[in-house]
Formats: structure tokens, C-alpha cells, sequence
């Protein structure tokens, strides 16, 4: 039988999704938990591997286990053997040719920058923090230059294993409100690093080191060496993944991450 779970966490204990050699990471206590339930061991597939330090509102995940179990088992139950920092949302079982990377249309990312002289104390570990002055419309006038299907090599990292760098990224916005800055991302897939870099990129325009149409020049130019260094991860939050409708499975709801604005 194979079983989808909707996770949301805080990244800020763990070193990423994936699971490393004595290092704490998310996929380690989430099959911990499942063992505890099942009674068995079972590999737990993402929909996207996040960073040290990035969190999700919206992960998805499969495994395959032979015990029967109600939903509420894998949800309540594995909740009781998990940290603080990690919950599972719901339990659906699912025909076994579902994948939950594989099967994804589309993927949905969120970045919450703190944009203000003096660095955040409040909530700190769920936000990113720039302390100069961001013109907004030269940002989303950057941004625009990104839609489309493109060739994504100078937002990937080095350590990026994706097969192709060529994405769709279907829709970017920015909204102020305050001090916090939003910047949100849906694309048919993510580079390993993308997010993080395209914000960099931006914060660069945005505080008048490049004009919009620098973004442009680095699709064109294939080179992440000339693109701004990766923004910091604390920021950065997978708010949803979409499915069709077929899966049968919750439809994503609308979250906002960081809803509290520092003081």
C-alpha cells in the first residue's frame, strides 16, 4: 500500500530534508516515526528536498508499508513521535503509480525578507534580513525577466544533481507590508538552489547595483559566477505542491508563512 503525507516543519534544527551520515535531518525523524507506527522500516520519497534551514508548510511525501492502519494513525500517531518541530498535516492512501516527486505539476515557494536597519531577534530562524533600502518595482521589473521557460544554469548551485537546468517558472510576485517583504515563486520544478539565488539577484537590483534588466543578462549568461552570492536559507519556505486532481488529495491551502511582523 503505498501512502502520501502532507508535512509542515521548521527547518531551523535540521540540516535539510535529506538524510546525511550523523547529521540531524527531517526524513530521519519522520521514518523514525513511521517505523514506530508501522512496525517496520519505510523509505519516505519528498516532493522537494529542502536546505539546512529551510522550512515547508506544504511537503509531500509517499512510502510504501504493508500494515494496515487507519489515516488517523499515520497522522495522530506519527504526530506523538515527532519533535516539536515537525507535524504531519494528513494521510491519504494512493494508487501505486503515484510519485510524489515525479507526479508533481508544480511547486510553490516562499521567501519572507525582513527589510529594515536593525536585524530581527523576534523569530529570527523564519526570516531573511536585509538591512538597506529596496526599491520594489525595480525588483518585480527583474523578476518579470525570469517567467518562462528558460535555461536556469546561473541559479543553480555546484552541488546541483538535476539532469537538466532548463524550468518553467510560471509566476513570481513581491508585496511589501511593512517591514516584511514576500517574495513568492511557482515553477514546474526547482534547481538545487534557485530560489535563493533568483532573491539575491533581486536584492541586488533592488538596492541599485544593477538595473532590471541584469536578470536578462544572466539567463543569457549560463554562469552562476556572475550572479549575487545564495541568500540566507532561514527565509525560505515550500508552501505548496500541486497535483491533479485525479491523486484524490487535498487541495493546498492558502498559508502565509511569518505572519507576524517584527517590531
Amino acid at each position: 500500500m503505498r501512502i502520501v503525507l502532507g508535512i509542515e516543519y521548521d527547518g531551523s534544527p535540521f540540516c535539510g530534508w535529506q538524510t546525511q551520515p550523523a547529521r540531524p535531518t527531517v526524513q530521519d525523524v519522520v521514518e523514525t516515526a513511521l517505523a514506530l507506527i508501522a512496525g517496520r522500516s519505510s523509505r519516505v520519497v519528498c516532493a522537494g528536498r529542502t536546505d539546512t534551514g529551510v522550512h515547508a508548510l506544504g511537503q509531500v511525501v509517499h512510502f510504501d508499508t504493508d500494515a494496515s492502519r487507519p489515516e488517523s494513525a499515520w497522522v495522530k500517531g506519527v504526530n506523538a513521535h515527532l519533535p516539536p518541530s515537525v507535524s504531519i498535516l494528513w494521510a491519504r492512501p494512493v494508487a501505486e503509480e503515484f510519485h510524489a516527486r515525479f507526479s508533481a505539476l508544480a511547486r510553490r515557494y516562499e521567501y519572507v525578507l525582513v527589510n529594515r536597519p536593525v536585524r530581527p531577534a523576534v523569530g529570527a530562524a523564519g526570516v531573511g534580513w536585509f538591512p538597506l533600502p529596496l526599491d520594489i518595482d525595480a525588483m518585480r521589473a527583474a523578476a518579470a525577466r525570469l517567467l518562462g521557460t528558460h535555461d536556469f544554469s546561473t541559479f543553480r548551485s555546484a552541488q546541483c544533481q538535476a539532469k537538466s537546468p532548463v524550468r518553467e517558472l510560471r509566476d513570481v510576485s513581491i508585496e511589501r507590508d511593512g517591514d516584511i517583504i514576500r517574495f513568492r515563486f511557482e515553477a514546474n520544478a526547482f534547481l538545487h538552489h534557485m530560489v535563493r539565488n533568483i532573491v539575491g539577484c533581486l536584492v541586488y537590483v533592488g538596492k541599485g547595483k544593477h538595473a532590471p534588466d541584469w536578470t536578462g543578462h544572466l539567463l543569457r549568461a549560463r554562469d552562476r559566477a556572475v550572479a549575487a552570492p545564495t541568500f540566507a536559507p532561514h527565509g525560505l519556505y515550500l508552501v505548496a505542491v500541486d497535483y491533479s486532481s485525479h491523486w484524490g488529495l487535498p487541495i493546498p491551502a492558502a498559508r502565509r508563512p511569518f505572519s507576524y511582523s517584527p517590531p
